[in-house]
């Protein structure tokens, strides 16, 4: 639902590395990744096949995997700031792909003619924004040391795809390299390497209905995760908040009858309060409320990308100190 994009890329190379493997074995050769023949024989055409089709099925299964985890970027920032994204990723990763084989080359004396096939270059990339502005919730805690996060599985995947091959550690620094080069706010490769709006508007006229899904009925609309599991914990509490909405409800009727007030701060956290008149009535005096803590401008942009109000966001980074990581979890349990 609203990831049209990476659904094609998860199924049509995909399927395309299905059949060469399968069906198709002797055209392995037009999807492999051979710089001696790019630089060599100018077979420049290498440069696509060899960079989207894997032809390794383990290298399939573990991008297609990190792939449907990525969508996530696609329903925050739309179809084509994602493929922006992707490819101005793959353009920069083929461009350091080349300079490391010859760094390489010239210092440690490797030659490197070929490197494995896929789109894993752009896919490497996808880990530098997914670090950077994908908060860190804690799902569950082993050994009563270790934990285990909503970016553990996607962090295990990507270290199961960089020992597939010998020389995927070039497509991955590659791609990492070219990730923080586009998002650079100094360098601004994000404003040159883009998709224009009217290439973007014939994909969404062609292409996109053929990959758009609806959206789901039958599910309750919550808090996006970036797995599974912690989706489903957001529904648990979803739950939560419901019934305790309820008891509440209950005990303020009850409280109307007898013509008392609910203690609201026993209840609630604070963010609930400016929903309350009486709250806001019987406020403290000023003299005796603590400054408000200074809040960065930054971390309120990333909690309002994720959807969050603006005033939501200021009350929680002023209530958990800044942190973000705080910020979010309290944000998203209530």
């Amino acid at each position: 639902d609203k990831a049209p994009l990476s659904k094609s890329l998860l199924l049509v190379p995909s399927a395309i590395s299905i059949l060469l493997t399968l069906l198709f074995q002797h055209y392995q050769k037009v999807f492999a990744y051979n710089l001696q023949a790019i630089k060599e024989d100018l077979q420049i055409w290498r440069l696509i096949c060899g960079r989207t089709v894997c032809l390794d099925l383990k290298d399939t299964f573990c991008s297609s995997l990190l792939i449907y985890n990525f969508r996530i970027f696609e329903r925050r920032y739309g179809s084509r700031k994602f493929s922006s994204f992707l490819l101005g990723a793959w353009m920069l990763s083929a461009l350091f792909d080349l300079l490391l084989v010859e760094i390489a080359q010239y210092i440690f004396g490797i030659t490197i003619n070929s490197l494995p096939s896929g789109f894993l270059g752009p896919v490497f990339a996808l880990f530098v924004p997914f670090y950077s502005s994908i908060p860190r919730v804690q799902v569950r805690q082993v050994l009563g040391h270790f934990s285990i996060t909503n970016k553990t599985l996607v962090y295990i995947l990507g270290l199961q795809l960089l020992t597939s091959g010998s020389y995927i550690w070039i497509l991955a620094l590659s791609g990492l390299v070219s990730g923080i080069c586009y998002n650079s706010s100094i360098l601004k490769v994000h404003q040159i390497l883009c998709v224009p709006s009217w290439v973007a508007k014939i994909f969404s006229w062609t292409l996109e209905p053929i990959f758009s899904s609806a959206e789901p009925r039958n599910e309750v609309r919550v808090g996006m995760g970036a797995t599974v599991d912690i989706q489903r914990q957001q529904r648990m509490e979803l739950l939560d908040r419901q019934i305790m909405m309820s008891q509440v409800a209950q005990m303020r009727r009850q409280r109307q009858q007898q013509g008392g007030m609910i203690n609201w701060n026993r209840l609630f956290p604070p963010l609930r309060h400016r929903h309350n008149a009486n709250y806001q009535d019987h406020r403290p005096p000023e003299q005796d409320t603590p400054p408000p803590t200074e809040v960065s401008e930054e971390q309120v942009a990333r909690l309002m990308e994720m959807g969050f109000s603006r005033g939501d966001a200021l009350e929680a980074l002023r209530a958990s100190n800044n942190d973000l990581n705080v910020a979010t979890n309290f944000l998203l349990q209530h």
